[in-house]
């Protein structure tokens, strides 16, 4: 493409193409690529949301390692990555999490704390949404029969996970 000025049409095509899209997974098959992949970008706006999920498709969305500050109520409550207000306050002032606009909100936070509230399961015990997390990372089927990945599951859940100060 020529650089004088006026110039803004090409004649050709593209010479190089790639044959087959981009895949995130296809080398990186880690719990954590997989728990980004499936997370849901929920509480910013359809500018925003487009934006981080071009991140997650092109492996540029990073986990925050620690929580950071929240713009609006000055506490180290934002615990999603490129969030520049915490949850609570996103929610009660209605605005994106991500750009602090106030645009129309695609999934509001309360339809993405439903997966985290207490879920009843078939024995009737209550169960967080994080252990379900936790259950969709894990792999059950290696087990031959059904009981085995019951007995299996019943024991992780009642495994306490606490962490630990070195």
């Amino acid at each position: 493409m020529s650089s004088e000025k006026g110039n803004v049409s090409r004649t050709r095509p593209q010479r190089y193409q790639n044959a087959r899209a981009f895949r995130n997974d296809k080398y990186d098959t880690s719990a954590r690529r997989k728990k980004i992949n499936a997370k849901l970008h929920d509480g910013v706006c359809q500018h925003c949301k487009g934006i981080l999920e071009w991140r997650v498709k092109f492996s540029k969305y990073k986990l925050l390692s620690k929580p950071k500050k929240c713009v609006k109520c000055l506490q180290k409550t934002v615990k999603d990555p490129y969030h520049i207000i915490c949850r609570p306050c996103a929610g009660k002032l209605e605005v994106c999490a991500k750009c602090g606009k106030e645009e129309e909100i695609v999934i509001p936070i309360d339809k993405g704390q439903d997966r985290t509230e207490s879920v009843t399961t078939k024995n009737g015990q209550e169960s967080s949404g994080l252990e379900e997390e936790l259950d969709f990372d894990t792999n059950f089927s290696s087990t031959d029969s059904g009981e085995d990945s019951d007995v299996l599951e019943e024991r992780f859940k009642s495994v306490n996970f606490e962490r630990t100060e070195i």
